[in-house]
């Protein structure tokens, strides 16, 4: 007859704690698990199914998204995501520093995909230039 006792294992890390009551009926914890949990240590997954936290609201501004940014980093027009034509009512076209669409937003070499690499930062200078003059 086997006998009752039976190893109890000891939990020091919050991250183990999943696999952990997978495997066990009863262990101890050597951490307190009501307390704060920083978000900002957690790993994203990629699974959708396998989440055990939902960020549902935020507090405060975000940048690319909130104020006047160039279209390339538009929050609600991922670049690389969407048609490079569609903007917010905050992007702005990063040749020409106005507010999107300029004049020159669509056509041949389209200022809607400019973004920040040399051939377009170049333009970006040569545009200024010819602005101061």
């Amino acid at each position: 007859m086997g006998t009752p006792l039976r190893p109890v294992s000891c939990l020091k890390k919050r991250e183990q704690l999943k696999e952990l009551e997978e495997k066990e009926d009863c262990f101890i914890l050597d951490f307190d698990p009501y307390d704060p949990v920083d978000i900002s240590k957690l790993s994203v997954s990629k699974n959708l199914d396998a989440f055990d936290l939902s960020i549902v609201a935020e507090k405060g501004q975000v940048a690319c998204r909130d104020y006047p940014h160039s279209r390339h980093v538009c929050v609600k027009h991922p670049f690389d995501k969407t048609p490079h034509e569609n903007h917010c009512e905050l992007c702005y076209c990063y040749v020409c520093d106005v507010a999107a669409p300029c004049k020159y937003w669509t056509g041949v070499s389209a200022h809607c995909h400019a973004m920040e690499n040399e051939a377009w930062k170049n333009q970006r200078k040569a545009t200024r230039k010819l602005l101061m003059y």
